[in-house]
């Protein structure tokens, strides 16, 4: 607890690049059709970020309702899903975010009929250690027990983890480093560093449909990496 992981995750959207013409146009229609779109921002240009609270239902995640209308997932399509206190939400709730995960789309099945909505997000999550939050500190005394610990890690699933592809751990920080004078690299640098991988991306598949590396499948690797052998 205030390893600073929250505030890393909402410093994310600084970073990314800005979207094309095609993808304001998408999460435009989306906010449209989900009624959130405001009347002083016809179009929207900055990617979304969306950070439900883990008491979150099911239709309000993944969408829902008698009309179908987008939930969060699709609300976040082309920006980023948050998802703070990862083990605190519903395992119901986080399983339903494996299979748009996997396939950028998730399809809502109603009685009068089947709705897809896009949903090609980049999730991030942040959950501690144990439920007291302090397994492993260095320094202050983890309260829990070893198996309210294995239970508490155990409520996300293999499946969930297994689609998840970069692993951070955020430790303490000690008082010292927060008040030391150093001038840390800005989000505006690393931020033209992102710009300038996805600029090789959208030249890398600019006669394809596909936008960046994250929806590659396997025959669109397996040409890229002849590409490179060549």
């Amino acid at each position: 607890p205030g390893a600073g992981k929250t505030l890393l995750a909402r410093a994310m959207p600084a970073i990314l690049p800005s979207m094309t013409s095609g993808e304001a146009l998408e999460v435009t229609k989306i906010y449209s059709v989900a009624g959130l779109l405001r009347q002083d921002t016809p179009l929207i240009q900055q990617r979304p970020f969306r950070a439900p609270h883990h008491t979150v239902s099911h239709a309000g995640l993944v969408g829902g309702g008698r009309h179908p209308r987008p939930g969060e997932i699709t609300l976040s399509h082309r920006g980023i899903l948050f998802l703070d206190e990862l083990p605190e939400f519903p395992h119901s709730v986080l399983e339903s975010i494996r299979q748009p995960m996997e396939d950028g789309i998730v399809t809502v099945s109603r009685a009068q009929g089947t709705v897809t909505f896009p949903a090609s997000f980049m999730m991030v999550a942040a959950m501690n250690p144990c439920p007291c939050g302090f397994y492993g500190d260095p320094t202050k005394h983890c309260t829990c027990s070893a198996s309210a610990v294995t239970r508490y890690q155990h409520r996300i699933s293999g499946p969930l983890l297994d689609r998840i592809d970069i692993f951070v751990e955020v430790p303490r920080v000690e008082y010292e480093k927060l008040t030391e004078e150093v001038v840390a690299e800005p989000s505006v640098e690393v931020r033209a560093r992102v710009e300038a991988s996805r600029e090789r991306q959208r030249l890398r598949f600019s006669e394809s449909r596909l936008v960046c590396n994250a929806e590659m499948g396997p025959v669109e690797v397996r040409e890229s990496c002849q590409r490179v052998l060549e």
